[in-house]
């Protein structure tokens, strides 16, 4: 089998993995948020569409696959339901700056349409293939697959997105043991810092911005990051003064609508019921006139959405909480380095007193080498991180006696399958 790394190599983002064989089998299909949008590299002919989870940088470009042709997909159906919400959301937003996005409502509806649900540890039969997939611990519906060939008895381990250590909602990853693993290595170079010590002091701060009568203003991703963070200021006894706005609001009701797929259900759901809902910016400008407050609101990385309303209306008593991975070229990266950020056109320095907290919900350093000693692979092939992570990664593996790879976008790995 021939692996071709359309994207998500040697960097973070439009992950695309196409694997040639008797069929052609592609394992995400994302885009690249930056200064502009990049894309994976054309899949050509493609019979199957494997969905590792929704966040974008995974699915956000798979309805293009369905210009000309119509791969069956496969994933749970919590990756799904969320995929169709950031889809949408995508269409909508390129019909709002008038710009020609790589597919439109037909296609994201066939992809819909060929779309199959799985459960995890279901085994799916697919022409000479089985698939599996396990709990990846990242987010709602998130997995592990295992592709599996009838011919050969070889395996492919893919990992997408995971985290062995637990988080509030989510149990942490399954270890699958694999011929050929292709891993993440978003953090392949550092580790994370305690969790239970840094919810601590994000607590602790977050309550003196209160005290203050400040409004802690936490960006997060909608989907995973907002239903940590609302769940985890519930077990805090603050949920009572959260307010939730943007696109979080949609992507927690999908996670409720998806119990199999959150570890704790019943604390986000007593989470949303404390929480206040914004409907509009009325009630944006009246949460900020009152303070004392906490605001969970997308985009994660400051580069959309209604943080944009909030961010440059802050009182000086108020803080901005950074708690995920911010992009190079995003507004999340430019704040983190104390440059203007670039709101509605215009170059804007932000005075509001910011901090960030690693609240990640990618497997870290310790967890990346745990996961690989538990799978046992003949190769592994690193993916899904920056250069510097993605090569650090690959000299820990071949040291340990590891045939490692950490391709670049654009290259190919032959494996016996």
């Amino acid at each position: 089998m021939e692996i071709k790394f359309l994207g998500g190599a040697s960097e973070v983002g439009r992950s695309g993995i196409l694997l040639k064989d008797r069929k052609n089998i592609l394992f995400d299909y994302g885009l690249k948020v930056n200064e502009k949008l990049e894309y994976p590299m054309p899949a050509g002919h493609v019979d199957a569409f494997v969905l590792s989870h929704a966040h974008l940088d995974h699915c956000g470009n798979s309805p293009a696959l369905y210009h000309d042709g119509l791969p069956v997909a496969f994933g749970t159906s919590a990756s799904l339901d969320i995929a169709n919400l950031l889809i949408e959301d995508s269409i909508k937003i390129n019909r709002q700056n008038k710009t020609k996005g790589h597919y439109g409502k037909k296609e994201a509806q066939l992809f819909s349409r060929s779309y199959m649900s799985h459960p995890y540890h279901s085994r799916i039969e697919y022409e000479d293939y089985a698939m599996t997939f396990y709990d990846a611990g990242h987010i709602p519906g998130s997995a592990v697959t295992k592709l599996e060939s009838s011919r050969t008895d070889k395996n492919i381990v893919y990992t997408g997105d995971f985290k062995l250590e637990h988080q509030t909602l989510h149990a942490g990853a399954e270890i699958v043991k694999a011929d050929t693993l292709i891993i993440e290595s978003t953090y392949g170079a550092r580790e994370h810092p305690d969790r239970e010590s840094l919810i601590k002091l994000f607590i602790s701060s977050i309550k003196e911005i209160m005290d203050n009568n400040g409004t802690a203003l936490l960006p997060a991703f909608a989907v995973g990051r907002s239903q940590e963070l609302l769940a985890m200021l519930h077990k805090n006894k603050l949920s009572g003064q959260t307010y939730m706005d943007g696109m979080s609001r949609k992507a927690t009701d999908i996670a409720l609508g998806h119990r199999d797929f959150v570890k704790n259900w019943n604390l986000l759901a007593e989470a949303v019921d404390n929480a206040v809902q914004i409907e509009d910016r009325q009630d944006r400008a009246d949460v900020l006139r009152e303070g004392g407050n906490i605001i969970i609101t997308t985009a994660g990385m400051l580069n959309g959405g209604p943080v944009l309303d909030y961010i440059t209306k802050l009182n000086k008593r108020s803080m901005i909480f950074l708690t995920g991975y911010q992009a190079e070229g995003t507004n999340g990266r430019k704040l983190l380095d104390e440059k203007p950020l670039d709101i509605d056109g215009k170059k804007i320095a932000i005075r509001t007193p910011f901090a960030f907290y690693d609240f990640s919900a990618h497997a870290g350093q310790e967890d990346l080498h745990n996961y690989v000693k538990g799978a046992d692979p003949e190769r592994v092939i690193c993916v899904h991180g920056d250069g510097e992570a993605s090569q650090e990664f690959k000299e820990w593996l071949e040291l340990e006696g590891y045939d490692a790879y950490a391709p670049k976008v654009g290259e190919s790995v032959s494996v016996d399958f």
